[in-house]
């Protein structure tokens, strides 16, 4: 593997989910909790950041730069992370600010980011202004790319695939939601490294399938090259259900609603609105659905989110159907 930070609190703990399960007569459900990397309320993209920051720091950047919605895990754990090393953290937002700042607005604040807001059709086209505005005055900033899903950060849970089999623990099914690509693609090629058999489904949380597919396989097989291992990956072999995408990104309906109550009832669990809340209720129907064995273990890796919990828009829906 290549070099990296050690940022997370690893290995992440693996949870049964007895009660989830007997509610929903399914298989047996369990969990791996990287909501617990330990990074500002933890979460997936801590393990990703381990490899994009070792990359910045290599390169002598002294600022990060990425970008996100409003409410992003993703942006919340980068700022936390150049907190911790001492580096500055800019971040381009798309949403409309909540006033006052809530959720992770809030940590955003509190961590010491500097905050550029913009639209989400000119998100690509503002980050790259801002990386060369910061360069033009003197910093010499690094560029993380929406989710930290590029060849490098994929690494993140190749390393996570191959701490699950050093756990021990083979499940027949891995279900978890799926944006940006790069949590899959690791996933992918960590599965081949480490002789995984079981079978990888992401819950799209935005994106067609196709598209998601496409993605995955690209950055799957570009990680591979970096590692200098010999796969190649085809859109045909990532797994990939579209179908509770409902309203669109960060727009929580009936079914995130239930998903988050069910595990947070049933198991102390506690899910985002926006990506663990979707992958949650996909799960939920597809054990009504019957898509799973009796007997099969299904492993619902938990991506963190929790602060967005918090955020007024999210609070005021779930107190208005409690």
């Amino acid at each position: 593997m290549k070099q990296r930070l050690k940022l997370a609190h690893l290995p992440t703990p693996i949870e049964a989910l007895p009660h989830l399960s007997a509610e929903l007569m399914g298989p047996n459900i369990i969990t791996k909790r990287d909501d617990q990397t330990g990074l500002a309320f933890g979460g997936n993209k801590t393990r990703k950041l381990e490899y994009l920051i070792y990359e910045a720091q290599a390169a002598g950047a002294d600022t990060l730069v990425t970008a996100g919605a409003v409410q992003s895990n993703h942006c919340r754990q980068t700022v936390a992370a150049a907190a911790r090393l001492g580096l500055n953290c800019t971040l381009v937002l798309f949403g409309d600010p909540p006033s006052p700042p809530d959720g992770n607005h809030f940590l955003y604040y509190l961590l010491g980011a500097e905050l550029v807001f913009t639209e989400r059709p000119r998100v690509q086209d503002k980050l790259e202004e801002t990386f060369q505005n910061l360069r033009k005055a003197g910093k010499k900033p690094y560029l993380i790319p929406y989710g930290g899903s590029n060849p490098t950060g994929a690494l993140g849970y190749v390393n996570a695939m191959l701490e699950l089999a050093e756990q021990g623990c083979t499940p027949d099914w891995i279900v978890f939601p799926s944006s940006s690509g790069g949590t899959q693609a690791g996933m992918l090629l960590g599965a081949r490294m480490s002789g995984f058999h079981g079978q990888i489904l992401g819950i799209s949380v935005d994106e067609p399938a196709e598209l998601l597919q496409s993605r995955v396989a690209e950055l799957a097989s570009q990680a591979a090259r970096t590692m200098d291992e010999p796969y190649t990956f085809t859109a045909g072999e990532v797994l990939v259900n579209d179908e509770y995408i409902g309203d669109g990104y960060a727009i929580m309906g009936a079914r995130e609603i239930e998903a988050i109550r069910l595990f947070a009832e049933h198991e102390a669990l506690l899910l985002d609105p926006v990506y663990t809340g979707r992958a949650g209720a996909g799960l939920i129907d597809l054990v009504r659905k019957g898509f799973f064995k009796p007997e099969d273990t299904v492993l619902f890796w938990h991506t963190g989110g929790g602060p967005a919990l918090f955020a007024s828009k999210y609070q005021n829906r779930l107190i208005d159907l409690a």
